[in-house]
């Protein structure tokens, strides 16, 4: 069980929050983590019906420790989501100094990586089973994993496009359309069971063709002429 480093009061049920003690934040860091890892494995399960209480149940601590540390059911898969898409933005940190094609090909490796875990496809369907019973929470978690996801390759665009990598456009569209193409048509074909990319070998040949083509559409702004189209 967590040791309860929260001091709360309630009214009418609801757990409101004062001021948290420092946390030690190693070991906090590690109970997030068995927290997050287990919200991943029960959305494979149960999808949007998810509950706090089996949540505390995988864990093994109390509900009310769970409402305590992070306040509702809706922030706590929001922060699972974002720790995800965090991972996968990971290659698009500023200030890279390696080439375009290398760190584009590891950031859609890594986003295809994710994208097909057997336990992540799995919770895609689910999620967007329930979609239409929880439409708050389903657009909630979209926002914070896919549309966060483009703003930050949107960022990381813009970036590129001021050090003159990238020819000038716009960033939204640009990441929109790269996210796009990186994924192709297989996540369709997996939601309809047809043969799409499980193979390692064939998804990195799919990633560099996008890739490729993306850095031919969009390629650096010849020298001395400025980057607009």
């Amino acid at each position: 069980m967590f040791s309860r480093r929260f001091t709360n009061f309630e009214l009418d049920g609801i757990v409101q929050f004062v001021h948290p003690e420092p946390p030690d934040s190693a070991p906090i860091e590690a109970r997030d983590q068995r927290v997050f890892d287990a919200v991943r494995e029960l959305l494979a399960v149960h999808g949007m019906h998810l509950s706090m209480d089996a949540v505390a149940a995988h864990v093994g601590c109390s509900k009310q420790t769970l409402y305590s540390r992070y306040g509702s059911r809706r922030e706590l898969l929001g922060q699972v989501v974002r720790q995800s898409m965090s991972a996968a933005a990971a290659p698009l940190a500023s200030g890279d100094e390696r080439p375009l094609r290398e760190v584009l090909l590891d950031f859609a490796l890594r986003y295809l990586e994710h994208r097909n875990q057997p336990r992540n496809r799995q919770t895609a369907q689910l999620i967007a089973t329930g979609a239409a019973e929880f439409r708050e929470e389903a657009r909630l978690l979209y926002q914070g994993g896919s549309e966060a996801l483009r703003g930050q390759l949107a960022e990381w665009i813009r970036t590129e496009m001021a050090r003159g990598r990238i020819i000038h456009d716009d960033p939204h569209f640009i990441a929109e359309m790269l996210v796009s193409m990186i994924a192709g048509q297989d996540f369709e074909r997996q939601r309809f069971h047809a043969p799409c990319r499980d193979d390692p070998k064939q998804r990195r040949r799919w990633a560099e063709f996008a890739v490729d083509a993306f850095l031919r559409a969009f390629p650096a702004p010849p020298a001395g002429i400025p980057g607009t189209r």
